[in-house]
């Protein structure tokens, strides 16, 4: 028995409107070198956001801002070692849920594009790549080495299926996902490694995906960092010439669009080195000239944040060139997650391109000046090993490198008696390049190789592997009881001390007038390395999502040089940056 005539007229018009509504698609159209979006003509204006540089209860402030200042999209880099400290031990909750940091980007309206590596950026420790990967002495990372592509496609298996369902093709925000990070710039150059990442790729994210990879936009680092299959797109800032620098782009991809997936917004800072500053002007500028050129353009940084605990890394450019802990990069919005003259900049830019959000952008979040916090010294760190290293010391006739330890970060203790009694000055050596970190004669941290007296090999090692971190967050030493120190000894030692909030919990920033260099805890937050003698930083960035209102909010420091004799805090309501090798009358010299 046939349908009743409305029945059919009915079921014609369902299939008509299925078949009007398009497949969702992100493609390329090599035809009129732009993107296609569910068909359409698209360019994405997007700005870097790292979660996890930036503390959960930030994270849709810092993205609204974004939204706010007319860009559709926001370029996210995933960490390894961020979610993978052990081999196959995993890590996706709190302020490691990627997930819920891509979800709601989705929310708020923005697209994503991916970058999640193995390799990400120098500037973050590692690279992103986990430390127990050099556990295997000879393994040679970003290359075909077995046991690195191994580890590589064993994460990428827990990774990507996250990602899969996020893609743009299948109703997620997804739009395109990057493959390695710069690996032209890499002395290895080995097509064969970003052949087995593309094909990993595919077989997990399948084939509709748009891949690409992002190098310097120098021919011969694009050379070594493209792959046929997988998109080829330049990074620059505002002092490069934009005509050159795509054309290094056009000589890899003839046909496409024009991509620049770093524009850089400012820069990081060094220790030691100045702070750096790009003008609001000039980056405006680039960004105007990119755009009219109809290139799609992604800010790095648009929000830098902070490297907290011990996640800053470091560049080698002729010399080894350590990051600070804060990450703001004078991006548009500021370390704190404020608005900058520069973000007013862009968006001036990006409204004569595409219609602005409607709405203002929210103002800046509240700061505030706790004031002088009154520290005591608790102990001397070689007094309390029993806390930090409760296993015992390991025994050894040399000292044992970290990864052979299976220690990723923080500090160890290298022990030993000396073979005589020291009557008149003697040579304490080692080899070159065995001491790859900051030594003090008293705790020898970064050992690589054997230490000598005057030209005798020490041996007969007690190594401590310090577990601080565990030890404060489990509540030590607030909880424990008063520790008697030796107070007239030198080295590293740990103070204490607690402040209240007057019913608020604001965003702060605390500086050490005196202080030497070290690493703060705050409520067992690790907040960073401090090092003001050095600069340019001189404060370190609180967030108040951390502090505690009605109760002590605790406060713990190691410092590794020598506190001041009056050993106080200043936490302030601004931050200070750009100050190398100048001092006030109340810092040490």
């Amino acid at each position: 028995m046939g349908l009743p005539a409305l029945g059919l007229l009915l079921a014609a018009a369902l299939l008509r409107t299925e078949a009007a509504l398009p497949a969702r698609s992100f493609q390329i159209d090599f035809e009129r070198d732009c993107f296609r979006k569910d068909g359409a003509p698209f360019r994405y204006v997007s700005g870097s956001v790292h979660y996890a540089r930036v503390p959960r209860p930030a994270w849709r402030d810092r993205l609204l801002r974004l939204y706010m200042a007319g860009l559709n999209a926001v370029q996210v880099y995933v960490p390894w070692n961020y979610h993978e400290p052990q081999p196959g031990v995993y890590d996706f909750t709190g302020d490691r849920d990627v997930e819920a940091f891509l979800d709601l980007a989705a929310e708020l309206g923005l697209l994503v594009i991916l970058r999640p590596g193995p390799y990400i950026c120098a500037e973050w420790e590692m690279g992103g790549l986990p430390a127990w990967l050099l556990w295997k002495a000879d393994i040679i990372l970003r290359s075909t080495d077995p046991a690195y592509l191994a580890a590589v496609d064993a994460w990428l298996h827990v990774l990507l299926p996250k990602v899969k369902p996020r893609l743009y093709q299948h109703g997620g925000n997804i739009i395109s996902v990057q493959v390695e990070n710069e690996y032209g710039s890499y002395y290895a150059c080995d097509p064969s490694y970003l052949q087995h990442l593309l094909g990993t790729f595919r077989a997990l994210l399948g084939p509709e995906v748009l891949l690409f990879t992002t190098d310097g936009a120098q021919v011969e680092e694009l050379r070594c960092g493209t792959l046929q299959g997988l998109y080829a797109t330049v990074d620059f800032g505002p002092d490069s010439n934009v005509t050159e620098a795509f054309g290094a782009q056009r000589h890899i991809e003839p046909r496409g669009p024009l991509v620049n997936s770093e524009y850089y917004t400012g820069w990081l800072d060094y220790w030691g080195g100045p702070h750096a500053s790009t003008s609001a002007t000039l980056v405006a500028q680039g960004l105007a000239d990119m755009l009219q050129l109809g290139a799609n353009v992604n800010m790095y940084m648009f929000h830098g944040g902070t490297n907290f605990a011990y996640w800053s890394g470091a560049d080698f450019k002729g010399q080894y060139k350590p990051v600070t802990t804060s990450y703001d990069y004078d991006a548009p919005l500021s370390e704190a997650g404020d608005p900058t003259e520069k973000l007013f900049a862009i968006r001036t830019v990006i409204s004569k391109f595409q219609p602005l959000p409607v709405g203002p952008m929210p103002p800046p979040t509240p700061k505030y000046a706790y004031g002088w916090v009154t520290l005591h010294k608790y102990a001397d760190l070689l007094d309390v090993l029993d806390v930090l290293s409760p296993s015992g010391p390991i025994q050894s006739q040399f000292p044992l490198i970290f990864e052979t330890v299976k220690q990723a970060h923080g500090f160890m203790l290298y022990r030993t008696q000396l073979p005589r009694d020291i009557l008149a000055p003697a040579t304490l050596s080692a080899p070159p390049h065995s001491i790859c970190d900051r030594g003090y004669v008293m705790l020898q941290k970064g050992l690589l190789g054997n230490l000598s007296l005057d030209s005798r090999l020490l041996r007969k090692w007690l190594i401590y592997p310090l577990a601080i971190d565990a030890a404060i967050q489990q509540g030590w030493p607030h909880a424990a009881l008063p520790k008697s120190s030796c107070r007239g000894r030198a080295g590293p030692a740990f103070y204490t001390g607690t402040f209240e909030t007057p019913g608020i919990a604001w965003d702060t920033f605390v500086k050490f007038p005196g202080w030497s260099k070290g690493q703060l805890w705050i409520n067992g937050f690790n907040l960073g390395r401090y090092w003001p003698h050095q600069g340019p930083q001189q404060t370190l960035f609180v967030p108040g999502s951390i502090l505690r209102v009605g109760c002590p909010n605790n406060i713990t420091v190691l410092e590794l040089e020598g506190a001041p004799p009056n050993p106080f805090l200043l936490f302030l309501d601004q931050p200070l940056f750009n100050r190398t090798f100048n001092h006030s009358p109340m810092d040490k010299e």
